[in-house]
């Protein structure tokens, strides 16, 4: 049975997708203060949370921020902004996906859904890498003065452990490990994000700016640097070929 945790200050939009997700077999815990939805998030270890933005409290974006720092249990966020901007930066945080009120019930179940069936599949390839001998090249990839660490997820500049959230380093770590080769944005959603991925591509923009900004603020150049390709895409540039 998967477990949903849905943080909201709204009671009668809780107690309808209570009533949704426990009809598909999924247990449900919830949670009205953005104060409590930490305590709550450890009690109940849900498999999936359905977060609002604007929570008594502690907003949505705090209470997304504390989980990631130590959980890549996915999440959607549920709120009535539509800005633009607001999405972007709940995905920045590590939202998987964002859904806007006023929504439909069975639209957000099946984006539940594809969200889980999507880690399930990242869990599962995680998994047969963990069975291949040399498992751990696979999830470490290194350049001068650069490596990032897929399985410990940790990025590493000059020595230095640089803190990026789960999709900046997902991303990140797919380019490093396709040197010069160019991806178009929706191709780098597809890879990173995943086949149900609803978001937009300006998304990639902002995710390879944060990026930039946090390798450039060390001053390193050892030949290596994430290049855009006007009208296409992007490229991780190199001249340092990785070992098979």
């Amino acid at each position: 049975m998967k477990k949903v945790l849905i943080v909201d200050d709204d009671a009668s939009i809780i107690e309808v997708l209570r009533l949704y997700f426990e009809k598909e077999g999924y247990a449900v815990s919830v949670c009205m203060q953005g104060d409590k939805a930490l305590s709550t998030f450890h009690a109940s270890n849900p498999d999936i949370v359905i977060l609002d933005l604007m929570l008594p409290g502690m907003d949505g974006y705090d209470v997304c921020r504390e989980i990631r720092k130590n959980s890549n249990t996915p999440i959607i966020m549920l709120t009535a902004r539509t800005d633009a901007l607001d999405k972007i930066i709940g995905l920045e945080l590590g939202a998987d996906d964002y859904v806007a009120k006023p929504f439909e019930p069975k639209e957000l179940l099946a984006r539940v859904k594809a969200v889980l069936r999507r880690c399930e599949k990242r869990d599962t390839v995680a998994a047969v890498k963990e069975d291949v001998s040399d498992s751990k090249s696979l999830e470490i990839i290194t350049y001068p003065g650069f490596s990032v660490d897929k399985a410990k997820y940790v990025v590493t500049v000059d020595g230095e452990e640089i803190y990026m959230p789960p999709k900046e380093l997902e991303l990140l770590f797919f380019l490093a490990s396709n040197p010069n080769r160019v991806f178009t944005r929706e191709q780098l959603l597809e890879n990173v994000w995943g086949y149900d991925f609803y978001g937009e591509s300006r998304t990639v923009d902002v995710h390879v700016k944060r990026i930039r900004e946090k390798i450039e603020a060390h001053g390193i150049n050892e030949g290596w640097s994430i290049k855009t390709v006007w009208s296409v895409g992007y490229k991780f540039e190199t001249k340092t070929v990785l070992a098979e």
